[in-house]
């Protein structure tokens, strides 16, 4: 918001492109995020990382049918061993993450923002496609997502006094900090590319996630089932970039 005057010019203003980022706002990253941290919670970041790399099979599924562009055959093994992944990763009895136990309906969180993932990227690309301003995207879109969680948030949980702890208060920030440049930069990549091509290398998260929750969450532990079937998504997303190398 503070920064919008100097990068967004509104004499360009659309309101079809506005009302398209606006309900893309109204799930991502509001919910996104929301299922994301209930999927780390409930999950740990590993498992819910890997799972998110089924967005883009939704994207790519999303974008053959609203904007006319059917999957190669790169895409389509792409897409086949990502779900192979993700099938090693589900599969097995309930696994045990940083000392919790889930099961596989624990895993809807994160299936679910996969999904919201895969849907809003085909949508964000009409509404740039009239409106070609990923700043005026990503500063419509969050400024309903902040509506959103701190309405449900007010609704659920009127403001009182703080009980937390607040250690805790500057990682938030710091990841919220992160969230918005990711959603800017994936916008400004889905202005100039294809979904097919973006949605997957968005995907790519989980190499980063297992870096930084080995660096910062030493207590969580990894087995062979995790590794391998973060391994085999991460090679889906290879396979469907290599089609634009």
């Amino acid at each position: 918001l503070a920064a919008s005057p100097v990068h967004v010019d509104f004499s360009q203003w659309d309101w079809r492109a506005a009302l398209i980022f606006a309900a893309v706002g109204s799930l991502y990253p509001a919910a996104v995020t929301v299922l994301t941290f209930q999927a780390n919670r409930q999950v740990g970041p590993n498992v819910a990382g890997a799972v998110g790399n089924l967005a883009p099979v939704f994207a790519v599924a999303f974008a053959a049918i609203v904007l006319g562009a059917p999957p190669r055959l790169w895409d389509v093994g792409g897409i086949a061993i990502i779900v192979i992944g993700v099938t090693v990763l589900a599969a097995g009895r309930r696994g045990s993450i940083g000392g919790g136990s889930w099961s596989r309906l624990a895993l809807l969180a994160p299936l679910g923002a996969a999904l919201i993932r895969g849907v809003i990227q085909p949508g964000i690309k009409i509404g740039l496609e009239t409106w070609p301003d990923p700043y005026a995207a990503a500063l419509v879109s969050y400024v309903v997502s902040a509506t959103v969680v701190l309405s449900v948030s007010l609704w659920r949980d009127p403001v009182g006094p703080f009980t937390g702890d607040r250690r805790g208060i500057g990682w938030f920030v710091a990841v919220g900090v992160c969230n918005g440049l990711a959603v800017l930069t994936m916008y400004m990549a889905l202005a100039s590319g294809t979904v097919a091509a973006v949605a997957p290398l968005v995907a790519s998260y989980p190499v980063a996630t297992l870096v930084f929750s080995a660096l910062l969450l030493g207590h969580v532990a990894l087995n062979f089932r995790i590794v391998l079937g973060v391994a085999v998504t991460v090679v889906g997303v290879a396979l469907l970039l290599m089609k634009d190398g």
